[in-house]
């Protein structure tokens, strides 16, 4: 039986990668900007492969036809009430970088943690 490889975006230290990892996921990559997760990440799967990147510069079309599911947990801040619900004028609204990768990976299947209003604002933008 081959084994599901997953590309996870914004992988903070990797709670979302073990729960992947032990539902038996080969991890592709692991993208995370915050340098301490990336060294939290290292130390604790040294096997793993962590890129240390901005989600609006990292170039994901080398992982096409490599990975089965992009995973992403995105800030929530730009659509959430605990943050200032600047939407999509929020600098930390990954949510466009996030959909052209999967369009540069082409998965089988996307999971991406929601919040509430998330996607409530990104169907209102596509209504205008």
């Amino acid at each position: 039986m081959s084994t599901i490889s997953v590309l996870e975006l914004c992988a903070g230290a990797g709670g979302q990668a073990l729960g992947f990892e032990q539902a038996g996921f080969s991890h592709a990559g692991l993208v995370e900007l915050d340098s301490h997760a990336c060294k939290t990440l290292r130390f604790n799967r040294p096997e793993w492969n962590v890129i240390e990147e901005n989600l609006n510069s990292f170039d994901a079309r080398p992982f096409r036809g490599r990975v089965d599911v992009v995973a992403a947990g995105l800030p929530c801040p730009p659509f959430s009430k605990a943050g200032k619900q600047l939407g999509k004028l929020d600098e930390r609204n990954l949510f466009p970088a996030a959909l052209r990768i999967i369009d540069e990976v082409q998965p089988r299947a996307v999971v991406i943690e929601n919040v509430r209003g998330i996607l409530d604002a990104v169907f209102e933008d596509s209504r205008k």
